[in-house]
């Protein structure tokens, strides 16, 4: 399984998950690599998170329940 998908399938999981517990320990897991996770990033990740960033400051985002609904169908 490549890595693409098993991003999806993990966002499946955590999409059908009711288990409070397990999404506070994704939440835990995140926060613990978070500063590795930021100052590692290679410089073409971060530029792409920035032009993200800008994306959503002016507006042109993707509605969360329609990507729910694009994931549900793969």
């Amino acid at each position: 399984m490549d890595l693409q998908t098993e991003k999806i399938e993990l966002i499946k999981l955590l999409l059908d998950t009711e288990d409070e517990t397990i999404i506070q320990k994704i939440r835990a897991l995140f926060n613990a690599e978070k500063k590795d996770f930021l100052t590692e990033l290679p410089k073409h990740v971060k530029q792409g998170l920035e032009r993200s960033r800008k994306q959503a400051k002016d507006g042109q985002l993707i509605p969360f329940e329609q990507i729910v609904t694009e994931l549900k169908g793969i």
